[in-house]
């Protein structure tokens, strides 16, 4: 047998080795290097060599991880075209400006960040001097996702830019009254400035890639070429912990999103200290990034270091860096030259040497200072490495210091970003460190002034001659002026209004039917963007595959396996589908990106996202919520909705609560269909709301929210008489009544008033029929297309009344003068139909399914949560019975008839 020991490596390997002399070769070499001169030497050659392999494009595993040094040495950076000494004034306005916003702010304690921006203003100010594309050249500019934190900074450059004035600063926070500025940006409240909410964290990045990608979309489909508009995310290390932050970097990677560029501000600090104490964040996001197929650019040191670099003959300096983890670079950042030369300098004999050749100011100067950052010089650099990189996108890893120029009291200090003003001391020590003209006389009573060098300075004329030549100010939001879209042809949305007849129709394969025919159409049918998490054929939307084909950058390299059938697994470069995956989150970014199109790039397009309801607003809420502030336009369609209709899948896929979590937001129409007709309908009125003529008063930027069912039906005919549309839009409208239904109640006989939502009017007829046939009481069913919707009207007319201007409800006047009490019901839980509760005068009563769903046939489970006609008949009895309009004994006795 042979000993284990003697076997060589190569033989073990499952490659095959035509030459192993050469490979003992070079293993020897390797061996005589680290024996020779350390394991250091040896393991630098290794990461030359195959950095080298990399570079000629030799399949080789790439290098995770690089020292903890800049990417690009200083020989190597371009000269920054431009006056560099009038961009420091610039930046230096900025900065005093940024800082006495917040800290003026602070009396009124509305918060606000100062230490955010300090670090990062010549991220920022590089771009806006000389890479971010306004919007009023060509194209349609770049778009910037811009980090929240870093708002005042922001606002300070447009005060020096003439688009914000003394009033707009001194309302920062406070909006209220007018003219205020927001916390973070946020485009409905600032319109004109801001194109991307990025607070909530994390949303940010996961929006910037999803938007670089849509862009690819319009540019291949042939809607509108945008390869020009590169995407720029600005983050915080801190915000990479949040996992939406990385979840779509495969993505950008896998189909070469070089139109797309993350700065990071590593300022190593999170909200409340560290981001990674114990450890390195730089290098492990450049593993992260690295791993993902992204191109990594590392900024880390100022030019302070290159005399430190030129001295490291033995590498002692780069391992030291690559040791210290980054809770000790704060400490350095905050200690005296001693404390750095025994503690950092110290650990090794080569930099204890080299350390006897610097002096304390230039000790100081380097660890208390000097980050790639803060130097526009290699700012530039990073961001035109950027720009030239072809083939992936690219992550800029820039390392600054929180707080910098703000003091000694904010620079570093784990609780900066708590700390909402300076002293005007400290403002005064600033001031003389930035070199600003401001004299005390300005400070009076203690208040730190605004400064602004005029609007004829050089100051001023420099920086818009430097944004009129990159195509005018950014950031901007801009709603180009276009046409309202045309109204797609009538015969599509009354397709159902003569019903299903005897074909049983689930509503999710309503809604897909109806798509299906729009975007046909010759005028809007190519601004449809069908977007669904990898559950497409569960919603019966394969036919769409051979038609519209599937998005993807590469087309279709391959024979799919279907190719024979009919329906077919298309996938073009100029598909219509974004078929993304299961990725709720993506799928969601995908659908802001398309339904903020119209102002992004003035060209409207018309998103519907079609998932399963349980994981939409459930999974992504706070991703509608970021819609809405984007002032997005489209269809979200909770598909398999319901506690009850989908069958056999149990508590983590029964949607019960969706329209509760959708009526919180104020941006979204929500609706709950019960009939294929109603579908058409709801869809043609947001057509026209959203993308076509709106009326006085009536704001367009909303988007709807359907919820639609998997349980085939029959779908019924529209009902004649006036009115059904404008009560299908409105959220309520009689659908029959107990003689219409053909029922024939006795004289007198007791009245009911049934209001059923989704799939809960088929049991709500059943009921009407039970009713009548065996306890002689006549029942109307009525159609709740949108609990919410009433709700919204009925109080916009409480409001109006407190203003003196009375108005009734559309619920109370839609059921004035029905007689009997009211029962409502639906397949989610009370609280749904209950929204209307105080506003209608009847008697009320709901049923509804609360509580954790459960696996099961339907029947079961409505019996289970007490939404079966059975049990809507016993209630509406027990109403009755109430009013003493049945016998009391009539509840008893139905209970015990049904089972219940």
């Amino acid at each position: 047998m042979t000993d284990p020991k003697a076997i060589q490596p190569s033989e073990l390997d499952q490659l095959p080795d035509r030459d192993p002399e050469e490979t003992a070769e070079w293993r020897a070499s390797l061996d005589a290097v680290a024996e020779a001169a350390g394991p250091h030497r040896a393991a630098y050659l290794m990461r030359r060599t195959l950095e080298r392999a990399e570079g000629n494009g030799i399949a080789l595993p790439k290098l995770l991880e690089t020292d903890y040094v800049n990417s690009i040495p200083t020989p190597a950076e371009p000269s920054v075209p431009g006056d560099e000494e009038m961009e420091a004034r610039i930046t230096a306005w900025n900065r005093w400006n940024a800082a006495a916003m917040v800290t003026r702010g602070s009396k009124y304690g509305v918060g606000g960040h100062i230490a955010t921006f300090a670090s990062a203003a010549w991220l920022y100010e590089t771009g806006f001097n000389h890479f971010f594309k306004g919007k009023e050249g060509d194209g349609s500019g770049d778009q910037l996702y811009i980090q929240g934190h870093a708002a005042p900074g922001i606002y300070a450059r447009a005060f020096l830019d003439g688009r914000l004035n003394e009033h707009h600063l001194d309302n920062f926070r406070r909006e209220a009254a007018g003219n205020g500025l927001p916390s973070y940006p946020h485009p409905r409240r600032l319109p004109w400035l801001w194109e991307f909410p990025t607070v909530s964290m994390g949303l940010g990045p996961l929006s910037a890639i999803y938007q670089a990608r849509f862009n690819r979309y319009l540019t291949n489909r042939g809607v509108k070429d945008v390869s020009a508009s590169h995407v720029w995310a600005f983050l915080g290390d801190g915000e990479m912990d949040e996992p939406e932050s990385t979840a779509a970097l495969a993505l950008a990677a896998r189909e070469e999103l070089d139109n797309l560029t993350f700065v990071i501000n590593c300022n190593l600090q999170r909200l409340d200290g560290p981001v990674r104490a114990n450890f390195k964040i730089v290098q492990e996001l450049e593993a992260q990034f690295r791993g993902a197929g992204w191109n990594v650019v590392k900024t880390l040191w100022g030019s302070a270091w290159d005399e430190l670099f030129q001295l490291d003959t033995t590498g002692a300096l780069v391992r030291r860096l690559r040791q210290v983890p980054d809770a000790q670079v704060q400490t350095y950042q905050t200690r005296d030259a001693a404390y750095i030369r025994q503690d950092f300098f110290g650990a090794d004999p080569a930099l204890a040497e080299m350390a006897k050749l610097l002096s304390d100011d230039k000790i100081l100067d380097c660890f208390h200072f000097s980050r790639g950052g803060h130097e526009p010089r290699k700012v530039y650099a990073a961001y035109r490495a950027a720009l030239e990189h072809k083939g992936a996108p690219t992550v800029i890893l820039a390392q600054t210091v929180k707080g910098h120029t703000l003091g000694t009291g904010f620079a570093s200090k784990n609780a900066n970003h708590q700390m909402k003003k300076l002293s005007v001391d400290e403002f005064k020590a600033m001031r003389d460190l930035l070199g600003l003209p401001v004299p005390d006389s300005l400070f009076a009573d203690g208040v730190v002034p605004y400064v602004h060098p005029g609007a004829d300075s050089p100051e001023v004329r420099y920086l818009q001659e430097r944004r009129a030549a990159l195509g005018g100010p950014a950031p901007a939001r801009r709603v180009h002026p276009v046409a309202p879209l045309p109204a797609p042809a009538e015969k599509a949305f009354a397709a159902f209004d003569k019903g299903s007849g005897s074909q049983n129709l689930a509503t999710t394969m309503a809604f897909v039917r109806l798509v299906k025919d729009l975007v046909r159409d010759k005028e809007t049918g190519r601004r449809w963007v069908p977007i669904v998490p990898d559950e497409a054929r569960t919603f019966g939307m394969e036919s769409l595959f051979p038609s519209l084909g599937i998005y993807s950058p590469k087309g279709q390299t391959y024979e799919p396996v279907d190719r024979d059938q009919l329906m077919y697994y298309k996938e073009a470069k100029n598909g219509q589908i974004l078929n993304e995956g299961i990725t709720e989150a993506g799928s969601m970014a995908d659908f802001i990106a398309a339904s903020t199109a119209y102002a992004t790039h003035g060209e409207p397009m018309i998103p519907f996202y079609i998932f399963y309801s349980m994981f939409g607003w459930q999974r992504t809420a706070d991703q509608m919520w970021q819609l809405g502030d984007q002032l997005g336009r489209g269809f979200l369609v909770g598909a398999t909705a319901g506690r009850t209709t989908l069958t056999g899948e149990g508590l983590q896929h029964a949607d019960g609560h969706s329209p509760v979590i959708a009526a919180t937001n104020p941006a979204a129409l929500t609706y709950d269909p019960a009939f294929a007709y109603e579908i058409s309908v709801i869809v043609r009125e947001g057509l026209r709301r959203m993308y076509g003529e709106a009326k006085p008063g009536e704001d367009q930027d909303v988007f709807y929210y359907l919820t639609v069912y998997n349980e085939p039906l029959p779908q019924p005919a529209k009902p004649a008489g006036l009115g059904i549309d404008e009560g299908i839009v409105k959220g309520l409208y009689r659908f029959n009544t107990a003689e219409s239904a053909g029922l024939t109640p006795v004289a007198n006989a007791p009245r009911m008033q049934l209001l059923g939502s989704g799939t809960a009017i088929h049991w709500a007829l059943q009921a009407q029929r039970l009713l009548a046939d065996e306890w002689g009481v006549a029942a109307d069913v009525w159609s709740a297309t949108s609990w919410s919707e009433l709700r919204r009207d009925a109080l916009e007319a409480d409001a109006a009344l407190l203003r003196g201007d009375e108005r009734v409800p559309y619920v109370r006047q839609a059921l004035q003068g029905a007689e009997g009490p009211v029962l409502a019901v639906s397949d989610y839980m009370r609280q749904v139909p209950d929204q209307i509760a105080q506003w209608v005068e009847q008697d009320y009563s709901s049923l509804g399914a609360d509580g954790f769903g459960l696996s099961d046939t339907r029947d079961a489970a409505r019996r289970h949560f007490g939404v079966d006609a059975q049990s809507i008949v016993v209630a509406a009895l027990a109403q009755l019975a109430r009013r003493g309009e049945v016998k009391a004994t009539a509840v008893k006795e139905a209970r015990e008839r049904y089972g219940l």
